[in-house]
């Protein structure tokens, strides 16, 4: 479909594209078999100015907003949904301090990342607080000048190949949404360690590691927004992000169509290829219609946002649900296309299986989704 992009946005494509061609491809099977962080990707990203697109410029940005990171870690998926989370999830740390940082902490780390020199992850999820955020046990407690931090964050994205983490923590148990507060931390600070490794079944260039917080002294400075901001803060960025896994699965999915077609017309059963078999020919056709659907939703809900809208938390949430379930739909109806080929290691289907999981999982399961939906559904009934 024809999305009337801009020029410039047309280049972001290409851009991606040419770096998913020439850096990601020949190193995906390798980085996702020995679980490498793409350190020499994100250097050709941050070359190609690709790392801070939806940065200001004022802060050394691009300029753009949610559509053109969207755009970009789209394409990067086609290769490697792992490979593109070095981008995508820098972006879902990054978006704290876009909505609630100071002018001096923006000043101060926004200009390393749109230059794509700092890395950064999202602390938020714990072993017993994932869907629950409230459930989080890490606490932050005032002591003169400074935060004191102790406890684990689990399953962090990025994890120990981070420069700087966004952390939500109690500072008022007492008060439950309200008693929680977010945090600037750098790596490096005293207190502030790695623990587990995780060894995953996809996105396996992409590190997960537990962030350990133990008597972690932060300046006052290292709050970011007011106290007991933080589950604002979080739900926020939440809703500015989601799109942005959306966008990874559509990718992974777009990728798996593009490779079940080329497929389809090479590989000749009773003397022709599959793709003149009409059963073929109907999963190709249904899988590329749930591709242009699950687009449209995204693109809409990135450009609303993008368009200074104040409410979109539904949007988000149905963007990241659809692409997602339709990323997990055609991997696998791609790898039947594909048959004993598809369940090889030789051909890179069964890693987009792999990959796309995960998208129906992090930054809220699909299930929180659909209760997300359903609560703005009912709010905006009642409301009317």
């Amino acid at each position: 479909m024809n999305w009337f992009l801009t020029e410039e946005q047309h280049m972001i494509i290409e851009t991606a594209r040419e770096i998913a061609q020439k850096k990601i491809l020949p190193v995906r099977e390798k980085y996702d078999h020995d679980g490498i962080f793409p350190w020499d990707v994100v250097e050709a990203m941050a070359a190609a100015d690709l790392c801070g697109l939806y940065i200001p410029e004022s802060y050394g940005g691009f300029g753009g907003g949610v559509f053109e990171l969207c755009l970009a870690v789209e394409e990067l998926s086609k290769i490697c949904g792992g490979i593109s989370l070095a981008m995508a999830a820098t972006a879902l740390a990054t978006f704290p301090l876009l909505l609630f940082g100071s002018d001096e902490q923006k000043r101060h780390y926004l200009p390393g990342i749109a230059a794509g020199k700092t890395i950064a992850a999202f602390g938020l999820t714990e072993a017993n607080a994932g869907s629950d955020a409230l459930g989080m046990k890490t606490t932050a407690v005032a002591d003169g000048d400074f935060w004191v931090l102790n406890g684990t964050k689990q399953w962090i994205t990025n994890g120990e190949n981070a420069h700087v983490y966004t952390v939500f923590a109690k500072t008022n148990p007492t008060k439950g949404a309200r008693g929680i507060s977010a945090f600037i931390v750098d790596k490096g600070t005293p207190g502030f360690s790695f623990g587990k490794h995780e060894d995953k079944m996809g996105i396996r260039a992409s590190s997960t590691t537990e962030l350990v917080f133990q008597d972690c002294r932060i300046p006052r400075s290292g709050a970011l927004g007011r106290e007991g901001m933080g589950s604002i803060i979080a739900i926020n960025t939440l809703n500015y992000s989601r799109p942005g896994v959306g966008a990874q699965a559509l990718g992974i999915a777009a990728g798996a169509l593009e490779d079940a077609i080329a497929y389809s017309r090479q590989r000749v059963q009773f003397g022709e290829p599959i793709s003149a078999f009409q059963a073929i020919q109907h999963m190709l056709a249904d899988m590329a219609t749930e591709v242009e659907a699950a687009r449209a939703l995204l693109y809409a809900t990135a450009k609303t946002i993008d368009a200074g809208e104040k409410r979109f938390a539904k949007e988000s949430a149905m963007s990241k649900l659809k692409c997602s379930d339709v990323a997990m739909k055609v991997t696998v109806d791609a790898l039947q296309v594909m048959g004993g080929y598809g369940y090889m290691h030789d051909y890179p289907m069964e890693k987009r299986m792999r990959d796309a999981k995960i998208t129906q999982i992090y930054e809220g399961t699909n299930q929180i989704q659909r209760n997300e939906i359903a609560l703005q559904l009912i709010k905006g009934a009642a409301a009317a």
